[in-house]
């Protein structure tokens, strides 16, 4: 059975019109019929939502729809990814602080290369926003 026969069946075992449903959720009666006639499906929140009110679990929720749950994507964490830029960037300053004869640059350059490693996301979404504004501003 997939995720919208599902959805429908326990609905019905509740009671529930598409309309009550969707107040109880929060979101449009259009919503519920999408979910219902796997035209959409609900986010994490409200499959969680769903769960809770129908009285049954995540994983009896989506095990029978294959569809779906090929559709769930599963973060990895960028930490552990050798191949982020951020982390070839972050090194080579290391490498580069640690090994050149900088002066007083030296311990700037190496902590700049380890906040690089850890934080390169962070950095690249802000020099976007401040070039971003720059150019707004002009």
């Amino acid at each position: 059975m997939n995720l919208g026969e599902q959805l429908q069946k326990l609905r019905e075992e509740k009671k529930m019109s598409r309309e009550d449903l969707a107040g109880e959720m929060n979101v449009s009666r259009q919503a519920v019929y999408k979910w219902e006639n796997n035209k959409g499906y609900p986010d994490i929140e409200n499959l969680i939502k769903l769960s809770e009110l129908y009285n049954v679990t995540l994983d009896e929720l989506i095990k029978g729809d294959q569809s779906f749950q090929s559709k769930i994507a599963i973060d990895r964490k960028k930490s552990e990814d050798f191949s982020d830029p951020g982390f070839v960037v972050g090194i080579i300053l290391v490498f580069v602080g640690l090994f050149l004869d900088l002066g007083k640059f030296s311990a700037g350059v190496t902590i700049l290369g380890f906040l690089t490693m850890f934080f390169y996301e962070d950095l690249m979404r802000m020099f976007w926003s401040i070039k971003r504004d720059f150019q707004e501003e002009r």
